[in-house]
């Protein structure tokens, strides 16, 4: 009888938890909804390219990648655009995507759970992209410091009915607009690619914002 009780407190205690990890989450959405559109007015002569959801398959060298980031400053620079650097811990993509939601690059556990789980519960959205077992494949992202992809963007824009906006440093291919499937955006996240080696939070480089501290208590994450 004592370990049942135990068992039933703990289980009361991590559905509270997570409650209130999402009820934090869903208020800071909301503050930060409405944003200036700097950003986009700054590229809004850019023709964006057709988004095709893939897996991390290549890696540049050392030569390819120091020209892709060169790249990707002189557009930056053209477009009088800034980056708010995250971490290059293997999180940097739900990072990114944090602070565009929640000023915050802090909430990277809570978006990468909300993009895994729209993963396995849509799995006919997204398994024709994925070329290997698809339960192994949202159960690796899943991880922390695993390398999201350009299938978690879509799961992302999905979830979050956000279109992602990649300025990137592909010689071929400056911009990357990723729009949710079955429903109209509410809100454009806007994310710079150094590519297939990091992201981070993009905004014009006359509105960057200072990153606060995650508004948490202190069992969250």
């Amino acid at each position: 009888m004592m370990g049942d009780s135990s068992s039933g407190s703990t289980s009361w205690s991590s559905q509270r938890d997570t409650q209130d990890d999402r009820m934090i989450a869903l208020m800071l959405s909301e503050e930060y909804t409405n944003l200036d559109g700097a950003v986009a007015r700054r590229l809004s002569n850019l023709a964006p390219v057709p988004h095709v959801p893939r897996i991390n398959s290549y890696i540049p060298n050392l030569n390819d990648a120091t020209l892709d980031h060169q790249r990707l400053l002189q557009r930056l620079n053209v477009y009088g655009l800034c980056e708010l650097k995250v971490s290059g811990d293997g999180n940097c993509q739900f990072r990114a995507l944090s602070d565009q939601l929640y000023r915050s690059s802090e909430y990277h556990k809570q978006v990468r759970g909300e993009v895994v789980k729209q993963l396995k519960d849509n799995r006919t959205m997204y398994e024709s992209y994925v070329p290997m077992k698809y339960k192994r494949y949202y159960k690796k992202m899943a991880k922390l410091g695993e390398w999201g992809d350009h299938i978690t963007l879509q799961s992302a824009a999905d979830r979050f009915a956000a279109k992602i906006c990649l300025l990137t440093s592909f010689r071929d291919t400056c911009f990357i607009e990723i729009m949710p499937r079955d429903q109209a955006p509410k809100r454009e996240l806007w994310l710079s690619f150094w590519s297939e080696v990091h992201y981070n939070s993009l905004y014009d480089n006359r509105a960057v914002p200072v990153q606060q501290k995650p508004k948490r208590k202190h069992w969250l994450f």
